[in-house]
């Protein structure tokens, strides 16, 4: 039997003893792993419901993959940067295909909210935070209005003391001589 499972982005065929190297899983070596996400499931060329399913796995080891160079230049510039980088692996060994599910029970109802004695003083200490917040707004509202009407009335006055100035006269131009 085999499956197709994606983890990490990425998908792979499995079968029951196999060997696959995936993105890092937290884990370590040891540990039984399950994979949910499956994709297909077959025996040869029949497919078979992939409802419930789930793939089992053991954690062998977590590695490092092969290093990747990154060479970044730009001709002419003197540009030149050489970066490496390992990617983290965890190696699993397919245990078996096939293991479903076990059904999950359905949660329980909430009843319906019943007025106890917790949930009033609960509403009461909420209710006035919110009293209190409209009463800072308006407070601040007040004290903005006369500033503003402050502020227009000394600008008519500093208006009335400054006489308008009058623009420069213009300089004739001196004569040139011939």
């Amino acid at each position: 039997m085999f499956a197709i499972v994606r983890t990490g982005g990425k998908q792979y065929r499995v079968a029951a003893g196999d060997i696959i190297a995936v993105e890092k899983l937290a884990g370590e070596a040891g540990d039984s792993v399950t994979l949910d996400d499956v994709l297909l499931a077959g025996d040869g060329g029949d497919i078979k419901d992939v409802k419930g399913l789930t793939v089992a796995a053991e954690i062998v080891a977590q590695e490092k993959g092969e290093k990747v160079i990154i060479f970044k230049k730009r001709r002419r510039h003197n540009y030149r940067r050489k970066n490496g980088h390992r990617q983290q692996h965890t190696v699993l060994k397919i245990s078996a295909i096939g293991s479903e599910k076990a059904p999950k029970k359905a949660a329980p109802k909430k009843e319906a909210a019943k007025p106890t004695e917790d949930k009033p003083a609960a509403e009461k200490k909420a209710a006035p935070a919110k009293k209190a917040a409209p009463a800072k707004k308006a407070a601040s509202e007040k004290p903005a209005p006369k500033k503003a009407a402050a502020k227009a009335e000394a600008k008519p006055a500093a208006a009335k003391k400054a006489p308008a100035k009058k623009p420069a006269a213009k300089k004739p131009a001196a004569k040139k001589k011939d």
